[in-house]
């Protein structure tokens, strides 16, 4: 009976050392800096209003639904995650405008007779003004999706386009409102 309790004991205090590690080892990871991100960084104080102008498509290769669908995906995304209110004025805090400036595939993996993967690469310039601070931003965001040589340009579009679109949408985001 005593060793009974003695080993009972022994697995009681096992899990609880596991258990207060765990809190532990979850609280550093939660207050490290390298895993924290950042907010959104804007003075509400200050700016208050915000124009998204069309994001037009200049690329050689017209792709007719990326344009509005990110359009739509941006204009969602700073309504739901900031207080900015959108409006058409020219006098808006906030001015938005760009253009899809790349829309272009290459091979990137080959077989030993063919084309085994093929990359779709998607620029956008977008250019955003401060009109309080007199400051104008422009910056370009380019990003890679992969997909098998099996696809046409189009069947690869249907697959990857809620990842296209998400990952330009988070990328202009963060850049513009986030200081990343």
């Amino acid at each position: 009976m005593k060793n009974y309790k003695k080993y009972n004991s022994f697995y009681i205090a096992r899990y609880f050392l596991l258990a207060l590690s765990i809190i532990n080892f979850s609280l550093l990871i939660t207050g490290c800096g390298v895993y924290k991100f950042k907010d959104v960084s804007i003075d509400y104080n200050k700016y208050k209003t915000i124009k998204i102008n069309f994001i037009e498509n200049r690329a050689p290769i017209i792709n007719t639904q990326l344009a509005p669908k990110l359009n739509d995906k941006l204009q969602q995304k700073i309504v739901s995650q900031t207080r900015l209110t959108r409006t058409s004025s020219d006098e808006a805090h906030y001015q938005l405008s760009g253009f899809i400036s790349s829309y272009n595939v290459s091979t990137t993996a080959i077989s030993s007779t063919q084309a085994a993967t093929n990359r779709l690469t998607v620029g956008i310039h977008m250019v955003v003004k401060d009109i309080l601070e007199n400051k104008t931003d422009e910056f370009d965001v380019s990003r890679n999706f992969d997909f098998s040589a099996n696809l046409s340009l189009d069947q690869a579009y249907v697959q990857l386009q809620d990842e296209i679109i998400r990952n330009l949408t988070d990328e202009i985001f963060n850049h513009i409102f986030s200081n990343w």
